[in-house]
């Protein structure tokens, strides 16, 4: 499993047109073979900041199942005009250690 980690800077201001359009936008993430789910987060320090969490099956299903598919022109058409910079995006793989409550 790959563990996408997307940090949304989103144009203040914008928040509420933002967190309209997202769950919109999910469906076309969704329908990418090896999409597992995918979570939201606003920041607490930073109200315009948010974590896009995104569970793939393997790497290449983000970077070339969803980013060069037919869904991502959509997906860029519909949110990338919210951003300002553009996302950081980085993978993560390996679970180096976990801890839970009991």
């Amino acid at each position: 499993m790959i563990l996408e980690l997307a940090i949304l800077n989103v144009r203040p201001g914008q928040e509420a047109e933002f967190e309209a359009a997202f769950p919109a936008a999910l469906p076309l993430l969704a329908a990418t073979p090896g999409y597992r789910r995918a979570a939201l987060r606003r920041c607490v320090e930073t109200p315009n900041r948010y974590v896009l969490l995104v569970e793939w099956d393997v790497l290449e299903a983000h970077t070339i199942g969803f980013r060069q598919g037919p869904n991502y022109p959509e997906w860029r058409r519909r949110l990338h005009h919210f951003y300002d910079p553009f996302p950081t995006v980085e993978h993560y793989a390996e679970t180096v250690a976990s801890h839970a409550a009991p």
